[in-house]
């Protein structure tokens, strides 16, 4: 896949590989990029101090995100989430100067190697690091599409955060490739095992690092909050109860999910994460027997 640096000529290689680390795994040959994009944010702050009438949102547009636009955005299978000109400039200057380049580069080498060790990818596999405009409890990142991770890098990022979300995200990253289907909406439910997919090939691939917290408490009154939506094709409502909301707990979703993937595993121990990332939401859910969790 290639990657046009709109603000470099064509043959100013050094300058675009300062902000691209690419590799390949050392036994597959599955091929990758780390797209430092953090570090054009120099040059969107000198160009405002040039032309301080011009608009920030312009200049963002053509200096951060036209040169990366390509690797991180471009025929996404899904609608991408906004990555958008910072409110303030200093802060986020600030933890650009704090963001270490070799130990990201290390981290994320590692975390994608390791994820590709269970289900590889027949795509190059594209990390665009960016910093955060907020500070957040949990790291920040999202999957545009197969091969085009986003990474929000705020102050509260720590390796355990980049390792267990890297993970994560790589799983939605081949997931889509191998089977999103843009013809067909998902369900509540599809979403929620979606997730709950993602949650558990993130203990897979670090069995010793806990950074999802899940409780084994399966509250009926919680239950029969979300029961009768599972079969809506409705994203508000998928979007409600994964993240917690109409008084669900925080994350119920995302529980809820690695919970029903988990009760599935139980009655199948023996497939591989390639195996049961194939699997229909339904399979998970009927034939791992989940609501008897839920009986009276």
């Amino acid at each position: 896949m290639a990657l046009t640096l709109f603000f470099l000529s064509s043959n100013d290689n050094k300058a675009r590989d300062e902000i691209i680390y690419a590799f390949k795994h050392p036994d597959t040959g599955q091929e990758y990029q780390i797209i430092h994009a953090y570090k054009l944010y120099d040059n969107y702050e000198n160009r405002l101090k040039e032309n301080p009438s011009i608009s920030p949102s312009q200049v963002f547009e053509e200096v951060v995100i036209e040169p990366i636009y390509d690797a991180c955005f471009r025929d996404a299978e899904y609608s991408t989430e906004a990555i958008d000109f910072p409110d303030d400039l200093k802060q986020v200057s600030n933890l650009v100067k704090k963001m270490e380049e070799e130990k990201i580069n290390n981290v994320v080498r590692e975390a994608l190697i390791k994820s590709s060790n269970y289900i590889p990818s027949s795509k190059m596999t594209n990390v665009c690091v960016f910093p955060s405009k907020v500070d957040y409890d949990l790291p920040f990142m999202f999957t545009s599409g197969s091969g085009k991770i986003s990474v929000l890098y705020d102050k509260n990022t720590d390796e355990e955060m980049l390792r267990v979300g890297i993970a994560h995200e790589y799983h939605h990253s081949v997931w889509t490739e191998k089977y999103f289907n843009k013809e067909s909406s998902m369900t509540v439910l599809d979403n929620i095992v979606l997730e709950g997919k993602a949650v558990m090939f993130e203990k897979v691939v670090y069995p010793n690092l806990t950074f999802t917290e899940v409780n084994y408490r399966y509250d009926k009154e919680d239950w029969e909050k979300i029961e009768q939506d599972l079969y809506l094709y409705d994203d508000y409502r998928a979007y409600e109860i994964l993240y917690g909301g109409e008084g669900l707990p925080e994350n119920y979703g995302y529980i809820e999910g690695y919970k029903m993937v988990r009760s599935f595993l139980d009655l199948q121990p023996n497939l591989t994460p390639e195996d049961w990332t194939a699997l229909s939401a339904e399979e998970v859910f009927e034939e791992g027997n989940y609501l008897e969790y839920y009986k009276e």
